[in-house]
């Protein structure tokens, strides 16, 4: 099950990369921090399906949830004139890079257990003759 958020991303990257919108400059921080937002969800979702602890109900729930919140607190910040989008932006950005340590420890780990482990320097087990 951990293609469909890698699927979800690709498709949604190509529809962005092929669509001509335009985002005005007020928006921005907006996109940014619900962009932020969903990059944490789908590598969240990568995590937990490799911890074969994924669940689509709280995918979904989490993608959205999450960029509603993101965008609410850019919007709160943008009418109190204060920056308050890189609280979001911090909090989203430290689950993100946490979300891709694990999943790179989990891959390295799996790929470690694949190939047959060797001792340096030793011939323990050749059957090699000199």
């Amino acid at each position: 099950m951990i293609w469909l958020p890698v699927l979800g991303l690709f498709v949604g990257a190509a529809i962005g990369f092929v669509a001509d919108v335009n985002i005005p400059a007020a928006y921005s921080s907006y996109l940014s921090i619900a962009i932020i937002a969903a990059l944490d969800t789908i590598f969240g979702g990568i995590r937990a399906s490799l911890e074969k602890s994924f669940d689509g109900t709280v995918f979904l729930t989490g993608f959205f949830f999450n960029i509603l919140v993101a965008a609410l607190l850019a919007f709160i910040g943008d009418q109190l004139g204060v920056d308050l989008y890189l609280a979001a932006v911090v909090a989203f950005g430290v689950r993100l890079f946490n979300n891709i340590a694990v999943i790179r420890r989990i891959v390295f780990q799996r790929v470690g257990h694949r190939r047959p482990r060797t001792t340096s320097g030793s011939n323990a087990g050749s059957t090699r003759t000199e």
